[in-house]
């Protein structure tokens, strides 16, 4: 029964380091989003060039270096969430 106390405490407390990992993810997503705004903005042509260019730069950086702080599984579970072949099913392999 403790030992059940005690993993339960341990999911609710995440550290300082998991908690800017997944701020790092969330940013990272946010970068290729505005990758893909920028192609439909009326800014000429090298400015939205770099502008995407820096936003996947910028996305890359960010998304390893969440990876690196949360961990493997984490990241595991929010590639499997984002690759469009398991958007259509139900659950399996997703908890």
């Amino acid at each position: 029964m403790e030992k059940e106390m005690d993993t339960s405490k341990k999911r609710q407390k995440k550290s300082l380091f998991y908690k800017l990992g997944i701020g790092l993810l969330i940013l990272a997503v946010l970068c290729w989003v505005i990758a893909a705004i920028a192609t439909m903005t009326p800014y000429s042509l090298t400015v939205k060039a770099s502008i995407i260019t820096g936003s996947i730069i910028a996305g890359e950086i960010l998304f390893w270096a969440g990876a690196l702080l949360v961990g493997k599984d984490v990241v595991t579970k929010y590639k499997s969430y984002l690759h469009p072949k398991n958007w259509r099913k139900k659950g399996e392999g997703q908890n």
